[in-house]
């Protein structure tokens, strides 16, 4: 699976703004922006990444719906 959609995938579970995923994870709120225009993320971030992805799913509540974030689409 690659980097990019396992992050598209936690985004949507997730109901986390992209911006707010890049941040908390390797602090660069334009990370998702980047990756979906063909960034190619170093090994290190990666894994940062992973490391973040993991940490996100071990928290969702255990119906899978995760909490409002106060944040709106549109």
């Amino acid at each position: 699976m690659s980097l990019l959609y396992a992050i598209e995938t936690c985004l949507r579970i997730s109901n986390v703004p992209p911006s707010r995923f890049g941040r908390d994870s390797v602090r660069d709120p334009r990370l998702v922006h980047d990756l979906r225009r063909g960034r190619q993320p170093g090994r290190r971030m990666e894994e940062r990444v992973k490391r973040h992805i993991e940490h996100v799913l071990k928290t969702l509540p255990e119906d899978g719906v995760p909490p409002r974030s106060g944040w709106r689409r549109g």
